[in-house]
């Protein structure tokens, strides 16, 4: 099957997905939502050795609850978990959930954070107030990108402190087959690695300490490492959604998250890390029958380009210079 160009490249591509942020600029933060059609399939695969998630328990393919509601990402270490609060009381309101067999309503939102507390203020994160808002302005088309919502204040290769980081953020990237089959990815990008371009080449990361360049991150957690003396900055992650109008069950959408990773090993070096909460949550709409196999490939392909997407929409601030700024 081969690829069609598409004018929305990112993650509402796939039909009935949407979209909103919350940001706050001065305090650095803020949270992205994903609003998911009824009756969406949804899994996880963590593969960071620092996660903060809600509700990915639920989301193993053993378990009993298929359908995902929402997933919410956000900025704020574990403190911005709470936001998912405001994402329920937003379903809520409106009645949207999974039907529970008592009748209740619940609305199934899994979640996962990133630490972004090194930049901005440390005393500010993503609350209920927040999620509720990101919902409130969720939509189709094409999305804002970079450093929004989720990526407000994400770094990359941070390990030498904010002087020699550069700035991450959000990115997205969609893939459409022409047989109406849509894959597509959105990631917050706050890692431990240094982002790779599909050259192989250093996109961004940790730059050398005369500003001309960038230096390796795994030679640097030697020379860091070899020094008892040195504090090296090591809260990070790379955490994200991939989505698709396939018709896949529990298990196989987890599959899918799982191959979905393999967009994090290609964009970024090193990655899973036991400093870094990788989390990939996939979603299935339903709609186009599928091929597990085939999304899970291109799902990777869309993780890679939308981590690659979050570092070139950047925007320089607190003194973490995107590379758009050089």
């Amino acid at each position: 099957m081969s690829k069609t160009t598409i004018k929305n490249n990112t993650l509402t591509r796939v039909p009935g997905i949407k979209v909103g942020h919350y940001t706050d600029a001065i305090a650095a933060t803020g949270c992205t939502v994903v609003l998911c059609p009824p009756k969406t399939v949804g899994a996880v695969d963590v593969r960071g050795g620092a996660p903060g998630t809600r509700e990915t328990d639920l989301l193993q393919a053993h378990n009993l609850v298929a359908e995902v509601t929402a997933i919410v990402l956000s900025g704020g270490s574990a403190f911005g978990l709470s936001s998912a609060d405001g994402v329920m009381r937003w379903h809520i309101e409106r009645g949207l959930g999974y039907q529970s067999r008592s009748g209740l309503t619940v609305p199934i939102v899994p979640a996962a954070i990133l630490f972004d507390l090194g930049l901005g203020r440390q005393d500010v994160f993503p609350d209920g107030d927040a999620g509720y808002q990101a919902c409130q302005n969720a939509a189709t088309g094409v999305l804002e990108l970079g450093s929004v919502g989720a990526g407000t204040g994400a770094k990359v290769g941070a390990i030498a402190g904010n002087e020699r980081a550069s700035k991450g953020g959000i990115g997205s990237a969609a893939i459409a087959l022409k047989n109406g089959l849509v894959i597509a990815a959105l990631m917050a990008v706050n890692a431990v690695g240094n982002v790779y371009d599909e050259r192989g080449e250093i996109l961004a990361g940790l730059r050398k300490n005369d500003g001309a360049g960038f230096d390796s991150v795994l030679e640097a957690i030697v020379k860091i490492s070899s020094d008892s003396s040195a504090a090296p900055a090591n809260e990070s992650t790379v955490i994200g959604v991939v989505a698709t109008n396939g018709a896949l069950n529990k298990t196989e959408a987890q599959k899918v998250a799982q191959m979905a990773h393999d967009g994090i090993a290609r964009a970024v070096n090193p990655a899973h890390t036991m400093y870094d909460g990788d989390t990939i949550f996939a979603l299935a709409t339903g709609e186009v029958p599928a091929d597990t196999s085939l999304v899970g490939a291109y799902a990777a392909e869309a993780v890679a380009s939308a981590i690659r997407d979050a570092v070139r929409r950047a925007t320089s601030l607190g003194g973490v210079r995107a590379i758009a700024d050089g």
